[in-house]
């Protein structure tokens, strides 16, 4: 029997006292099918390193140490630390360290851990924490893939296509920066205690450089982030009201007529490409205005 045995998982938790956290929203995996494709799918191998965040009892790390050159496994529950020095008694390529992934210098660390050894990124991420994780894994720059599970739900959202419902300002940050594509689904029946909802494999796959090029990445952004927070407004709408300080509605619905768009499009209808289109001619815009308000000719 493996870890992923309920029996076995009831027996081990049970000799350390360990209760579940929903404060922390764990759940454990009993179908062993999960981890065991999850490994096959990350790209580990002997010359590679992984970092697994959120490795629970340790069913996943356990199969990742037989592919990888070295595992580093980051877990936040202090508790489930000396669960895991039982279960993983024997794997020596495997390093437990206990801390918070969002309050980890993660470049650093797998700079410390695996010196020039590519890394793979391997999580099971609680909901509460799954968008900033996964930014703050991606921002590293410290991956060659990132293989996450995830609500399936958020899955579809992250690799949504623009004018789609589930398409949002995340789905366009992460797609920026890499390449997205669910794996598989997880049904919620294969996790103790059962959640609520279903789950997905999720692959990253970081690009050498973004998906499109912007002039001012944090204009690009700051307009993503306006379209989308006011998705029920057309973009020239919800532009001018997060920029009303610099750009009047004259001139943003100029912008929008200069990139080719109806005057009412909405901003959920932007793919990658026009977002990037009208930030950049807004980024000129704007260079423009400050270059007169500052007395230039």
């Amino acid at each position: 029997m493996g870890l992923c045995d309920i029996t076995v998982i009831r027996e081990v938790l049970g000799r350390h006292g360990f209760h579940f956290s929903k404060s922390l929203g764990q759940n454990f995996l009993t179908a062993q099918w999960v981890p065991d494709r999850i490994a096959a799918e990350c790209g580990a191998d002997p010359g590679t390193g992984v970092l697994e965040v959120g490795p629970g009892m340790g069913c996943l790390t356990l199969e990742l140490c037989k592919r990888a050159g070295k595992v580093v496994a980051v877990e936040l529950d202090r508790a489930l630390l000396p669960v895991m020095v039982e279960t993983l008694t024997g794997c020596e390529n495997v390093e437990i360290v206990q801390g918070d992934i969002l309050k980890t210098d993660i470049s650093g660390l797998c700079r410390e851990k695996f010196g020039d050894m590519p890394v793979h990124a391997c999580a099971n991420l609680p909901y509460y924490i799954t968008s900033p994780a996964i930014s703050a894994l991606l921002d590293s720059g410290a991956f060659e893939s990132i293989t996450v599970m995830v609500q399936k739900e958020v899955a579809e959202r992250i690799c949504a296509a623009a004018g789609t419902s589930e398409y949002s300002a995340f789905s366009v940050y992460v797609q920026y920066y890499a390449e997205a594509e669910i794996l598989f689904d997880v049904p919620r029946s294969c996790f103790v205690p059962q959640p609520k909802v279903d789950s997905a494999v999720l692959r990253f796959k970081p690009r050498k450089a973004p998906a499109v090029e912007t002039c001012d990445e944090k204009l690009f952004f700051a307009i993503v982030r306006a379209a989308f927070n006011q998705r029920r407004k057309t973009l020239a709408n919800a532009v001018q009201t997060a920029f009303s300080r610099k750009l009047d509605k004259a001139e943003v619905l100029e912008l929008v007529r200069s990139c080719g768009f109806d005057e009412r499009i909405r901003g959920e209808r932007l793919g990658l490409a026009e977002f990037a289109r009208f930030a950049n001619l807004a980024a000129e815009r704007l260079k423009e205005k400050n270059y007169s308000e500052a007395g230039g000719d």
